[in-house]
């Protein structure tokens, strides 16, 4: 059953145009560009201390990801998702997001097979909190994704507030291997506010993923809020990935206004977005540019 919350979020997302919406809610927001510029899915930004190149759009594949399954590989099986990581990488993307919890492993794998591994950035994520958990997640993670090497390690769905403390010895692990090159950096993506608030304070955390989208929509708090939090995080010198871009769904049919929203948004350096086959990642692709022109006015 919809909660009176949602039924209200999606009940005025039929209506006001995303901007209005936003402004009504939750009044203006600081931390986005006076001078957009035209801008493509393809580019490649720096990512991060650590000089990691991904693609301005990363591939997603956890859309409803939990319990080792997502809509992407559900829908689409192994052949069918490496088919569009092939896609996407003919069309310039080279982001590969994926995570133990979406079962996505495998799919990496088989596109793996017919593209070179040093030509794309791999993003995976492990909910372990122990040493000897993400020692053994590490090394199962290489052999599921036929890897020497994971560019991008993060903590998964992180919600309690002493993070720092209840992770310390996956921390440990993750430095270790850090230090032998096989992961090339670190990150977390935080499930609650007051995990996220944590994350500028940490020089362990080199890149954060963050749910952020115009309305609120599965995100840790209101876009003011989350949005203050990214910008300490950049300003920390750290990398910050967007995530939830089109609310899991919720702005499935107002594409254009979040694609702008995301591209607006100063204290992001690239998004991740889980198309579901080759038309809605065609899309997203044709549809960046554009957005990225607009800037917002909230």
């Amino acid at each position: 059953m919809m909660r009176r919350r949602d039924f209200v979020r999606h009940s005025l997302l039929a209506g006001a145009p995303i901007a209005a919406l936003q402004h009504k809610l939750f009044g203006a927001v600081s931390g986005y560009s006076e001078n957009p510029a035209r801008r493509y899915a393809y580019d490649t930004v720096s990512l991060g201390p650590d000089g990691l190149k991904p693609s301005r759009l990363a591939m997603g594949t956890g859309t409803s990801g939990f319990r080792g399954a997502s809509n992407q590989t559900r829908k689409l099986g192994v052949e069918g998702l490496a088919d569009l990581y092939r896609f996407g990488f003919d069309n310039g993307l080279n982001f590969w997001d994926t995570a133990d919890g979406y079962g996505s492993h495998p799919h990496v794998r088989r596109a793996l097979e017919d593209i070179p591994r040093e030509k794309v950035v791999i993003m995976t994520k492990s909910t372990t909190k122990t040493a000897k958990g993400m020692r053994e997640d590490i090394e199962r993670f290489r052999r599921e994704l036929k890897t020497d090497y994971i560019d991008l390690l993060l903590l998964h769905a992180v919600r309690e507030e002493d993070w720092p403390v209840q992770r310390a010895g996956a921390m440990d692990v993750i430095n270790e291997y850090k230090q032998k090159g096989i992961v090339k950096s670190r990150g977390i993506s935080c499930h609650s506010l007051p995990a996220l608030r944590q994350v500028h304070k940490q020089e362990f955390i080199d890149v954060d993923l963050a749910r952020v989208n115009a309305v609120g929509a599965r995100m840790d708090a209101d876009p003011a809020t989350v949005i203050e939090e990214l910008c300490k995080i950049k300003a920390a010198g750290k990398g910050v990935i967007g995530m939830k871009i089109l609310g899991e769904g919720v702005l499935r049919d107002r594409v254009g206004e979040a694609l702008q929203h995301a591209m607006a948004l100063d204290c992001i350096d690239c998004f991740t977005i889980g198309a579901e086959n080759r038309y809605e990642l065609a899309d997203l692709v044709q549809r960046i540019p554009e957005a990225s022109t607009l800037g917002w006015h909230a």
